[in-house]
């Protein structure tokens, strides 16, 4: 049963592909190949033993593997146009990558730089001499955008910005900000006097402090950063400040479902190795209704994530549905299913389940901490509600400032 969880993204494949009108949901031979490439360069340099170590460093991820992620493999930048310095493929591409990142629970800003800091800067209307680093893996950043269950609210934007000819400073503070701490640029979006813009500041930059946070999960580190007259870059102005980050936030919620997904799967595989290795009363205890069912509903839970997740992503690469609407889905369902798994692993697995020298509680304290990134479930399925139904919108589930990339 193991071997077969395994394969389950390739046989979700082939069974697409024998569906009717179903061609444009199906891997290309180029994604497989690209899923197991990535898949074995995390076996080798980003297994178990590297997370530990690199959750307990400072910064918290190994620099030259995340160089190696940008330049060797060139997973950081998969979406973002040839001339940008990207690779120049589709969004399903890099969620292909993302998948078996979030299966290997790789440490490093992924959320920051590559969910939502390199989307805002493809989808800004400018030309940005940060995507280059930023895809290379030379150069790491965090996205100061608060956002109300996963949407923005121009509202919720406390900083403000100065103008000073052609020159910008920021004062202010963002709270809880993931991956600013390791950082070399930070977006922030301010109060300019015409209006909301998005902006650019160095990290180091003395007017900039990170306050770290302790956090439940020690594999993605936030910070609180605050501005005081810190020298900034205008990304995107206010004439499209809030398309770019609703684009931004839409893209980063499909990815952060993909990755739920990724890393679900994993400890799946985990649970169902262990039930058919571990005996009870002379018999695995995989063959015990009560512990086979439960696997068996997993896998039913996840599947339906990563049928919402890769149709969040294909519907945000050619824009065939609302992306407030399908990240919704995607975040509603995958939270609820990689919280389900994270919490049957460790049950399924005992005693050892709840030890600090067992896997299982990394991934289940990064289950509850994705569940609360851009928007509990319980707040996507208010806003599928509003969407669908024609529901009153709840204070705490606004609806998302969406746009297409340039």
């Amino acid at each position: 049963m193991a071997e077969e969880l395994a394969d389950q993204p390739d046989k979700m494949a082939e069974e697409l592909a024998d569906q009717p009108g179903s061609a444009e949901f199906t891997f290309t031979d180029e994604q497989n190949q690209l899923r197991a490439a990535v898949r074995d360069f995390c076996a080798e340099f980003v297994d178990e033993s590297a997370v530990r170590s690199a959750m307990e460093s400072d910064p918290p991820y190994d620099a030259k593997v995340w160089a190696r992620l940008g330049t060797e493999l060139g997973v950081l930048g998969l979406s973002v146009p040839e001339a940008d310095g990207g690779v120049g493929g589709t969004l399903v591409d890099q969620a292909v990558a993302v998948e078996q990142l979030g299966a290997a629970l790789a440490c490093g800003p992924l959320f920051g730089t590559v969910y939502l800091t390199i989307p805002a800067l493809v989808a800004a209307s400018s030309e940005s001499e940060l995507l280059g680093p930023l895809v290379e893996g030379t150069r790491t950043a965090a996205f100061a955008v608060a956002d109300s269950a996963g949407a923005f609210d121009p509202s919720s934007v406390a900083v403000q910005a100065t103008r000073d000819g052609e020159s910008w400073t920021l004062s202010g503070t963002v709270e809880r900000v993931v991956d600013a701490g390791a950082a070399d640029v930070i977006l922030v979006a301010a109060n300019g006097p015409d209006g909301i813009g998005l902006f650019a500041i160095d990290a180091g930059d003395v007017a900039v402090q990170r306050i770290p946070l302790t956090t439940l999960d020690l594999t993605r580190p936030q910070a609180t950063v605050g501005l005081v007259d810190a020298a900034a870059t205008l990304i995107a102005g206010p004439d499209e400040a809030e398309r770019v980050i609703g684009h931004a936030l839409a893209v980063g919620a499909a990815l952060l479902a993909v990755e739920q997904v990724g890393a679900a799967q994993h400890l799946l595989d985990l649970a169902v190795a262990y039930a058919k290795a571990r005996l009870q009363f002379g018999r695995p205890i995989g063959s015990f209704q009560a512990v086979k069912h439960r696997l068996a509903d997993d896998l039913v839970a996840l599947e339906h994530a990563r049928s919402t997740a890769y149709h969040a992503v294909w519907a945000l690469t050619d824009g065939t549905d609302d992306p407030a609407l399908v990240t919704s889905i995607a975040q509603a369902t995958c939270s609820a299913a990689f919280t389900r798994v994270a919490t049957d692993a460790i049950q399924v697995h005992g005693g050892i389940g709840f030890t600090w020298e067992h896997q299982a509680h990394l991934y289940y304290k990064r289950a509850y901490t994705d569940a609360a990134l851009l928007g509990s479930a319980e707040q996507h399925r208010a806003r599928v509600a509003e969407l669908v139904l024609d529901v009153a919108p709840d204070k705490g589930a606004p609806r998302v400032a969406t746009g297409m990339p340039r």
